[in-house]
């Protein structure tokens, strides 16, 4: 996969992050026009997080403490308020569509390791996936297999097979099959498909 599809793939997550978060502020503007009361407790609560920042460079654990009690009284009624104007817990936190990474296509971990996250693995497959032709799996595919389509007359001077094309194919579909299913043993041979030019 080249850099410049995943580069383009980052500049459409940074949109993504971006139009949830200009969203969460309108949501917000409207909210605080309709619960006043919303507005004063998110600017405390802005207040006291950089009070408690303060604090902890002075080392002042007494004040620390009180602080978090502070903010976790204000969150309650927070709380209370959202719940009693029918509005969801969630409703003034960004809506991102991925909720694992945060529409930034990166998870990082207790241990601050960073790893692309499933949804932006799953759009660069996807590509790789529309890049090989292989875009309608869904259809194409062993299940959807038919037999019938290839004659079951054996005709050695045109196929020089003694076999019909039908159980040419059936065999062709088994031993496809038997690869995918021994996928990881190691002592299982590889299938490589030949053919004129423009066959598939």
């Amino acid at each position: 996969m080249s850099n410049e599809i995943l580069n383009y793939l980052l500049k459409e997550y940074n949109q993504k992050k971006l139009n949830a978060e200009i969203d969460l502020e309108k949501r917000k503007e409207n909210l605080y026009k309709l619960i006043p009361r919303l507005e004063e407790i998110d600017t405390e609560l802005h207040s006291f997080a950089i009070n408690t920042a303060k604090n902890i460079l002075k080392n002042s654990h007494c004040s620390i403490q009180n602080f978090e009690e502070k903010i976790k009284i204000l969150k309650k009624e927070k709380d209370k308020l959202l719940v009693e104007n029918n509005y969801d817990l969630d409703y003034l936190k960004p809506f991102y569509e991925c909720i694992l990474c945060n529409d930034t296509g990166f998870i990082t971990d207790v241990s601050f390791n960073t790893s692309m996250c499933s949804c932006l693995k799953q759009k660069l497959l996807d590509i790789s996936i529309n890049k090989s032709n292989m875009y309608n799996l869904k259809n194409q595919n062993f299940a959807n297999f038919n037999e019938l389509l290839f004659s079951d007359e054996v005709d050695f001077a045109k196929y020089k097979f003694n076999i019909s094309p039908r159980r040419n194919m059936l065999n062709i579909k088994n031993n496809c099959i038997k690869f995918i299913n021994n996928f990881d043993n190691p002592d299982y041979k590889n299938l490589l498909f030949v053919g004129s030019t423009g066959l598939r």
